[in-house]
């Protein structure tokens, strides 16, 4: 019988880095957060590490807090990887089944995916997920999976994700200076997605739109696969730079404008409010209007709107998502968000909390914990055998519970 062991998730962001431990049960299948930390970040700038020894002493700050709550030591951790060098592009497959009878086994569905891959790709790139849509079998079209399928010409469209390998490295090279090994590098977007989404909305389509400090990263699904996916160089401390230079202002004192005063619509504003800066902050004098503060959030907010609508232009999906827009990230906090982006996207927005998590921590059901929590629910997965850090979720996407058990046989056939 299995044994209970720990699942650590680690979202290094621009602004805060977050740590979540988890209890995984495989047999029972029982799986509980009871860990959570978060702090400020330093050494990064839109999701990349700009300066190692600082970012490792954050992570390992973050890593010892939630090891003094939780009393388990982390020994490794699925990390989130974000940032502008992040990039997918879709490609295509072909083999011949191997079999004489054509009977399609998991080693031809690894084939054709391996296929998919011989694209050119810089020596500074790095493949950082493979992800299956869709099969064809002799030319039937559509299918999601074709093991035990019959037939000689098997083909596979799919989405690979890209990262900058010197990226790669630095954030690496910082995670193992803190004392951690690396489960898997997972794409912050996808791993946002692995816990706010269900089934339903990624059948029918569906944009997660992950509003962190340096970087917006976007994933849109569509019958249960990844179709698109970017990473934006804007966020919301984009935000608050401008809060700062309009006002004439500390950052810090921006900052705390936003929160307190922050909202997407200047309609939702009563005219002639004001803020007084010096009961923020004893070393500001001015009083100014409200609206003119909102009007300022706005006017950056349509700049990382007309972003993403420019991503769902790309792949002929703006205004025709069932399912809409889900935001997720600390940006997704500001008042009045949702409303800004049913406007200005067209579609129906929600908030996207983290579901179907089981823990007695409050503080992980919040859009900012999206991605951590995510990142053990990805490991969890990979535990029970649906996912693969090579394929990036491969397994989970195209092969039903019937043959999990084969699969889990046939990568076990690779472990030491």
């Amino acid at each position: 019988m299995a044994k209970e062991h720990y699942i650590t998730g680690l979202d290094i962001g621009t602004q805060y880095i977050r740590a979540v431990q988890a209890k995984f049960q495989p047999e029972q299948g029982s799986f509980s957060i009871i860990g959570a930390s978060e702090v400020i970040a330093s050494g990064m700038r839109r999701g990349v590490i700009i300066d190692i020894e600082e970012a490792v002493s954050c992570i390992s700050v973050a890593l010892e807090k939630v090891e003094r709550m939780t009393g388990v030591p982390v020994v490794s951790a699925n990390i989130s990887v974000g940032g502008s060098h992040v990039s997918s592009v879709s490609s295509h497959g072909v083999i011949a089944v191997s079999r004489a009878d054509g009977e399609i086994s998991e080693n031809d569905i690894v084939r054709v995916v391996d296929a998919s891959q011989a694209i050119s790709i810089p020596n500074n790139r790095e493949v950082l997920h493979v992800f299956p849509k869709t099969f064809t079998l002799d030319g039937q079209t559509g299918i999601k999976d074709p093991l035990a399928m019959s037939g000689i010409r098997l083909e596979v469209d799919t989405i690979i994700v890209q990262a900058g390998l010197p990226f790669i490295r630095n954030l690496s090279r910082a995670v193992m200076q803190a004392g951690l090994e690396i489960d898997d590098l997972v794409l912050s977007s996808c791993a946002s997605a692995e816990s706010v989404l269900n089934k339903r909305q990624k059948d029918l389509g569906v944009a997660l739109v992950d509003l962190g400090a340096g970087t917006t990263s976007v994933a849109v699904y569509e019958e249960g696969d990844l179709l698109h996916t970017a990473v934006l160089p804007i966020g919301s401390m984009h935000i608050t730079n401008d809060i700062a230079i309009g006002l004439r202002c500390s950052i810090e004192t921006a900052e705390k404008v936003k929160l307190l005063f922050g909202h997407a619509d200047p309609k939702a504003v009563a005219k002639g409010e004001e803020i007084d800066l010096s009961k923020i902050d004893t070393g500001e004098e001015e009083i100014t209007m409200r609206n003119y503060v909102v009007e300022i959030i706005e006017a950056r907010l349509e700049e990382i709107f007309d972003h993403v609508l420019s991503e769902l232009k790309k792949i002929n999906r703006d205004g025709k998502l069932p399912s809409g827009i889900v935001l997720t990230g600390g940006g997704s906090k500001l008042p009045g968000i949702v409303d800004f982006s049913k406007k200005h996207l067209r579609l129906p927005t929600i908030i996207g909390h983290p579901q179907n998590i089981d823990t007695i921590i409050d503080r992980v059901d919040d859009p900012t914990f999206a991605t951590a929590a995510g990142l053990v629910l990805w490991g969890s997965k990979a535990s029970s055998g649906f996912a693969d850090a090579k394929f990036g979720g491969m397994v989970k996407g195209i092969l039903d519970n019937e043959n999990v058990a084969k699969i889990r046989k046939w990568f076990k056939s690779f472990l030491p």
